[in-house]
């Protein structure tokens, strides 16, 4: 069944209402709207929307000095980030379901780079924080772009384009640090919000001109879209499922993020921060099996690589136990444990993504909304799990604790599959 017989309608030709909306003729066409020239600028756009919220994590102490702000005010640009994003998930994300997506999208990409810009001349912490806090809030454009493309592409090659699209976004989110890093010493640490504000305009420019003009007819108002968002978990198993194996992935992948910087910088390592901040290089290499592990969920295989991906997170935190003690081997045991945790933390991710968006395409922002929601906060409760355990049991505790959440993973996903061989389960 095509997607117009869901309620997407991409506009095509007179069919188009007023302001370009499409009227309610409109129906999809028969070949796929997402060219190859397409989906590029849809992952670009993904990237840097991502992007946004990362280049402050390497420049704090700059920034700090700069704006004479407290070691603690400091660091609340990450924590308003972090919300500002949480915030966007609830109550931005899901309005896909509800407004012109094309719209919708270009809308946040502009937003936000006039954020980056309050950000990037604020001459206080107050403007600082704000502009972090509202960049946050719009860079969800990432998770408006990610089912747009999802439903202008053929059924058949729907887990290729998501495993394209979510390697644009890791790689946004693990290299922003290097980039923001390069651009400081260049310009000051106010330069790498100025270029990330021109791009995300150019962008917004380029998704006006390329993307099709899309509504899916949710036939709710906003406060009701937002009570279905929730009111989703009740209806879709394969939403609470995937939502689970999405929060414990991404609570392992920040229980190694968050704690590795105080490995490196301690005295097995004694890293400097620009050394620390090349981590992020070897972590770009995992990103990419994201877009294999999307190329076998088009084969029916997203199942079988949750598993296999589940039992690798786990046995990756045997390799960063070794390489806690510092020296060539050492060193070498760490690098493999981050290569296979993030091979395995995103190849989970997209099939995950990959069998919610498969579930109700009328609804795929909300249910979007709903995993990319669970999925943030699996994380956040790692990291700060992390802080605790870090204080308690340093690196063999934060491993000890990693591995835990994987072994969680594991079973969550055996329980699963169980459920699904049992009749009437």
């Amino acid at each position: 069944m095509n997607e117009a017989a869901h309620g997407a309608h991409p506009t095509t030709g007179p069919q188009a209402g007023p302001g370009g909306d499409p009227g309610p003729a409109a129906q999809a066409p028969a070949t796929p709207l997402l060219t190859r020239g397409t989906l590029l600028l849809m992952t670009v756009a993904t990237a840097l929307s991502a992007a946004s919220n990362y280049f402050a994590q390497p420049l704090l102490d700059v920034i700090g000095h700069d704006l004479r702000l407290s070691t603690g005010t400091a660091a609340l640009v990450v924590t308003v980030a972090q919300t500002g994003y949480g915030l966007g998930l609830l109550l931005l994300a899901p309005l896909g379901d509800l407004l012109e997506r094309r719209r919708l999208a270009v809308t946040l990409c502009a937003l936000t780079a006039v954020f980056l810009t309050v950000t990037a001349s604020a001459p206080n912490g107050t403007l600082l924080l704000a502009g972090t806090a509202l960049t946050g809030l719009t860079s969800v454009a990432a998770q408006v772009v990610m089912p747009f493309a999802a439903t202008l592409s053929a059924p058949a090659e729907r887990g290729r384009t998501i495993g394209t699209l979510m390697t644009g976004l890791l790689l946004g989110i693990l290299l922003a640090r290097t980039a923001s890093g390069l651009l400081a010493e260049v310009g000051g640490w106010r330069t790498v919000y100025w270029v990330n504000a021109a791009l995300m305009l150019l962008i917004a420019l380029l998704l006006r001109l390329r993307l099709p003009a899309l509504r899916t007819t949710a036939g709710l108002r906003y406060p009701a879209l937002l009570r279905s968002t929730l009111a989703l978990f009740a209806q879709e198993p394969v939403l609470r499922w995937r939502a689970a194996l999405g929060a414990l992935t991404f609570a392992g992948f920040s229980v190694l993020w968050t704690a590795v910087v105080f490995l490196l910088s301690g005295p097995a390592y004694g890293w400097q921060e620009s050394t620390i901040g090349l981590l992020g290089l070897v972590g770009a290499a995992g990103s990419f099996a994201a877009s294999t592990a999307g190329r076998l969920a088009d084969r029916g295989l997203a199942h079988r690589v949750t598993g296999v991906s589940a039992v690798l997170l786990l046995g990756s935190w045997g390799l960063l136990a070794a390489g806690g003690t510092g020296g060539a081997w050492s060193l070498a045991a760490l690098l493999a444990g981050v290569i296979v945790l993030d091979l395995a933390a995103h190849a989970i991710h997209v099939s995950n993504q990959n069998l919610v968006y498969g579930v109700r395409p009328e609804a795929r922002n909300r249910l979007n909304s709903a995993y990319m929601t669970s999925y943030f906060a699996g994380g956040a409760v790692g990291s700060a799990l992390t802080s605790m355990v870090w204080g308690l049991g340093g690196w063999g505790g934060v491993c000890a604790l990693g591995a835990g959440v994987a072994l969680a993973l594991v079973a969550t996903w055996g329980t699963e599959r169980l459920r699904r061989r049992t009749p009437h389960a």
